[in-house]
């Protein structure tokens, strides 16, 4: 008989040949040999995961590289922190069903994809039990329903890990249930993939999104000026001309984008391309990201500065979760 393979999409191969361990990532960056040891051990309960995509906008032998704190594994995730925990935001609370997180009254989140194209090593959800989560099309059936039941949910929230991490098969699959859904009307799809792996978002992904009868609204994720150059802002632009309406969510770091010049130069990066600023989320308290934490009068003190050098729709909201409030936190 004929063997047959299975042919992969760029981005999946581009997937495949990411970096997973940190003596490539140090190799490769010519870093030195004394940050191995922390890293190696870190990665063990956190593990390492970039593409190349986004380790080519890094540069060569800068240890203080703002995209490589984001994803380089440090000895400091493993000290205990007081008031950094697993579930810093007690989505365990709002998961009443597999897969289904509803925090909010009219939208709710499904987890659609434990998996990422890069680990943030700030992630609010480093601890979250994906391993529990529905996996085959069937196994979502429960969530649909609980959504069926509610008439006061409007708009579904498709998050992870990454939902962009599925297959534009499998994501159809899913946008057919939700379409049935009478009440239903929006759509959002939370990705970081048209950041780090700008191929993933390909015609046919664009094309389903405007033929369903949700409105669709994707939010990226970028932290940093750097990560807007090359195929990444080409893509980004692509997404906003195609009709697909995109904001971007960015998270306040520690040595990576703490001052209000790196802050203004990403709002300008993403305005130009059409991308709207989002939120400016104060982090998260999960274990392992304390070394990240920046002051929120920091915060404060850099949108005051971003406001006087921008217009208005290039500043983002300052905002901190909490947990059992019914929206975001304004830090004023």
């Amino acid at each position: 008989m004929p063997v047959t393979t299975t042919t992969r999409e760029p981005w999946q191969q581009d997937l495949v040949d990411a970096i997973r361990d940190p003596t490539t990532l140090l190799r490769e960056l010519q870093l030195p040999d004394s940050l191995l040891n922390g890293a190696t051990d870190a990665s063990h309960s956190f593990r390492l995961m970039v593409t190349r995509s986004f380790v080519n906008r890094m540069r060569i032998g800068d240890i203080n590289d703002p995209l490589l704190r984001q994803v380089l594994p440090v000895s400091e995730e493993l000290e205990a922190t007081p008031g950094f925990v697993p579930d810093p935001l007690q989505e365990s609370n709002a998961r009443n069903v597999r897969g289904l997180v509803q925090k909010y009254k009219s939208r709710a989140l499904l987890i659609a994809d434990g998996n990422c194209a890069i680990n943030c090593r700030y992630c609010f959800r480093r601890e979250y039990p994906y391993e529990s989560e529905p996996r085959r099309l069937e196994d979502w059936q429960p969530a649909f329903d609980a959504i069926a039941a509610d008439t006061q949910i409007t708009e579904i929230i498709l998050s992870g890990g990454d939902p962009l991490m599925l297959s534009d098969v499998r994501l159809s699959a899913i946008l057919d249930r939700l379409e049935d859904i009478d009440h239903l009307q929006m759509l959002r799809i939370h990705s970081r993939l048209p950041i780090v792996l700008p191929n993933r978002i390909t015609n046919r992904f664009k094309s389903r999104l405007l033929s369903s009868r949700l409105q669709p609204v994707v939010v990226v994720h970028s932290n940093h000026p750097n990560e807007i150059v090359g195929d990444c802002k080409e893509t980004l632009r692509d997404l906003v001309l195609s009709g697909i309406p995109t904001l971007n969510q960015t998270v306040l770091l520690r040595d990576i984008n703490d001052t209000a010049p790196v802050l203004i130069e990403l709002s300008k990066r993403l305005t130009s391309v059409g991308v709207m600023p989002y939120y400016l989320h104060q982090l998260d308290h999960v274990t392992g990201t304390a070394h990240f934490e920046v002051p929120r009068e920091t915060g404060r003190a850099i949108i005051d500065e971003m406001r006087l050098s921008l217009p208005g729709y290039a500043v983002p909201r300052f905002v901190v979760e909490e947990p059992g409030k019914p929206h975001k936190t304004v830090i004023k």
